[in-house]
């Protein structure tokens, strides 16, 4: 499959900002079972961008420093990205949550890819007793990895509410667990608090996911949002699986990741420091579009 993406974000300033020097993570990376075919920034009205490190987590990132005065700043991502990434499928070899939780401990990969650097409680995504607590009924430690994975990520599907209005973007994983509901973001910290209590490495995915129509709809522009689900390491044979609490399904050919980190503050898509005076109104308009247009029967 191959996706056309465009990712709109534009700010409107009440006041004039003077200057403004933002992390861009909007690249997609390059990761098994994806690669990145083309890509494109553009700002307006002015801007200029230069590579910069990332701090943590795998992402591409680009700082943009605004020098002249604006009043509007518009940030448009262009992707064009080939994903080939079947499902996993569970196997009665799937090495067990004990396994996996062992092979971690004495992992020697230092690289951001490697599972020492999701083990532990990161700022956004603390260790809470509650959630490990509520997760552990599908965690038994002699339960094949793949299998307890996905009835976390169905389990959590089923017993919370996606709900746009129960959350912010600062809620903690632990307010969202207590009110059963929120966003796409609270339901994977919710996940990945469980299993890192139980001692497995699982990293915070964030990017994209094709929108499926209605029967007899087509798609509709713009509608699409960014997404975020979970990574879990499932020792070095599988490697890092995918999975999604929010829908209940494995990451695969309809999931495009942009970023990888411990939690949301590693690769969040745009922060930074603006200096001006007054209030911001912020518009974000996400399209992923597959190479051939579908209409859904």
């Amino acid at each position: 499959m191959i996706y056309d993406i465009r990712h709109i974000t534009r700010f409107d300033y009440q006041g004039s900002v003077r200057f403004a020097r933002c992390n861009l993570r909007l690249q997609p990376i390059d990761w098994p079972g994806q690669e990145l075919l083309d890509y494109k920034l553009v700002i307006s009205p002015s801007g200029r961008t230069f590579p910069a490190r990332a701090e943590a987590g795998l992402a591409h990132v680009m700082r943009l420093v605004v020098e002249d005065p604006v009043k509007f700043l518009s940030i448009e991502s262009i992707s064009r990205i080939a994903v080939d990434r079947p499902a996993p499928v569970p196997s009665a070899d799937d090495p067990t949550l004990a396994e996996v939780a062992a092979a971690a401990r004495v992992s020697r990969d230092p690289s951001a890819a490697g599972p020492a650097a999701y083990l532990f409680p990161s700022p956004r995504i603390p260790l809470d007793r509650d959630i490990g607590e509520w997760c552990a009924a599908d965690l038994q430690p002699d339960r094949p990895v793949l299998e307890a994975g996905m009835a976390l990520a169905q389990r959590i599907r089923r017993e919370f509410q996606f709900d746009t209005e129960a959350t912010l973007i600062d809620t903690s994983p632990h307010e969202a667990f207590v009110k059963r509901a929120g966003v796409c973001q609270d339901l994977a910290q919710i996940m990945i608090t469980g299993l890192r209590t139980a001692g497995l490495p699982a990293a915070y995915a964030s990017g994209y996911i094709r929108t499926i129509p209605p029967p007899g709809k087509t798609r509709l522009v713009g509608a699409d949002a960014t997404h975020a689900w979970v990574l879990l390491w499932c020792g070095a044979r599988i490697g890092w699986v995918g999975l999604d609490p929010t829908n209940g399904i494995w990451m695969a050919n309809d999931h495009i990741i942009m970023a990888i980190g411990r939690d949301y503050g590693d690769i969040a898509p745009i922060d930074g420091i603006v200096l001006g005076a007054g209030a911001q109104k912020l518009d974000v308009s996400v399209d992923v579009a597959p190479e051939v247009e579908e209409v859904a029967a």
